[in-house]
């Protein structure tokens, strides 16, 4: 499992000219699930995404976590992060999985993450062509693989 973490001060997921989830500061998290991810990389990257500390403290320095600044967060699907752009022009998307492994490992990430904030969490549509808008904060944003744990 794959996710860029984006620190933004807002953000919005709009599906057929409507806005269907808005969030003030916080992050927006795209996740690119592999048919070989389970409830352990989703337990490892929940956890990484609740502690990781990339907030300004009182001094500006990122002391913060999102728990900690009561961040909201949008988390929405997105195959791509698996591209392979090894061979040729065109990325291949064979290690990312199929719908019917990746939606329940999506919906498991999105209750994980709920529990681990003790707060709904904002979505995307799955599989629908979006509309995703922010402003980054910073610009902050990180890369994590839980297959790398780095």
């Amino acid at each position: 499992m794959r996710i860029i973490l984006q620190r933004v001060k807002k953000a919005s997921v709009t599906v057929s000219e409507k806005i269907i989830s808005e969030i003030g500061q916080g992050y927006l998290v795209l996740v690119g699930i592999e048919a070989e991810d389970t409830q352990e990389d989703i337990d490892w990257l929940c956890g990484k995404v609740t502690r990781l500390r990339i907030f300004g403290d009182e001094r500006g320095a990122m002391n913060l976590s999102i728990s900690d600044i009561g961040g909201d967060v949008i988390v929405v699907s997105q195959f791509t992060l698996h591209a392979s752009t090894k061979k040729g022009n065109r990325p291949s998307f064979i290690k990312a999985a199929r719908p019917e492994t990746a939606i329940p490992l999506y919906e498991a990430f999105v209750k994980k993450l709920e529990k681990e904030l003790g707060k709904k969490v904002q979505t995307g549509k799955f599989g629908a062509m979006m509309d995703v808008a922010l402003v980054n904060d910073g610009p902050v944003t990180i890369t994590i693989d839980s297959k790398v744990k780095e």
